[in-house]
């Protein structure tokens, strides 16, 4: 098997970034903007991914055919930070005394998709699930891995992401489901809660649901 590209790449040689990112750059990128839900977010996303790829690089091994299971394992480990930053970012802004609320990125997204409260849906669903297993799903149904790439991204047994996918599935399945059904209805009355059920009730199935 040739492995000149992963040696090249080591190398720190130029016309070998310049190839990967030709190849890989679209992919990093599609793979952001479904996991953010951001079109700017996720170019910034490719620009770290590859930054961390060039400072990195001494890392990759000669294992497969292409550097694409390294890169996107690379991607992975960028979002989880640049969520979790997000996350700090929303927790600050909400101790913030109240603005006027303006258009954002959310407009702009849902105006290019065909189908936004079904995309929506699945993006409240998804994010319900365990990161390991919204992980897997995402880079093997929505990037288009297999197994094995998925497996060397992540670091883990192949035999892990097709338990992790299959999960996955199932939960999606019903997720998807129960938020599908929300479009369209209307919102309770102050006071009041859907279905009878308290807010207290609601919230503690909810952690429960984060902790599985």
């Amino acid at each position: 098997m040739n492995y000149s590209l992963h040696s090249r790449i080591r190398a720190g040689e130029p016309e070998a970034f310049r190839e990967i990112f030709r190849d890989h750059a679209q992919l990093v990128h599609r793979h952001a903007v479904r996991v953010t839900g951001d079109w700017a977010a996720a170019e910034d996303i490719v620009s770290l991914t590859f930054m961390e790829a060039w400072r990195l690089r001494a890392k990759l091994r000669d294992e497969g055919d292409s550097p694409r299971p390294w890169l996107m394992g690379i991607a992975v480990n960028v979002l989880r930070n640049t969520t979790r930053a997000a996350r700090r970012h929303q927790r600050a802004l909400g101790r913030l005394p109240a603005k006027e609320t303006v258009p954002d990125f959310a407009d702009e997204l849902v105006a290019r998709l065909a189908d936004a409260d079904q995309l929506a849906a699945a993006q409240r669903a998804l994010r319900k699930l365990r990161r390991s297993e919204r992980e897997v799903f995402t880079l093997c149904v929505w990037s288009g891995l297999g197994y094995a790439e998925a497996a060397a991204a992540l670091g883990v047994p192949i035999g892990t992401v097709r338990s992790r996918l299959s999960r996955a599935r199932t939960r999606l399945r019903r997720l998807a489901e129960e938020e599908l059904g929300k479009i369209g209805e209307p919102a309770p009355r102050s006071g009041q809660v859907q279905g009878g059920r308290t807010p207290a009730a609601r919230s503690t199935e909810s952690h429960e649901e984060e902790t599985r």
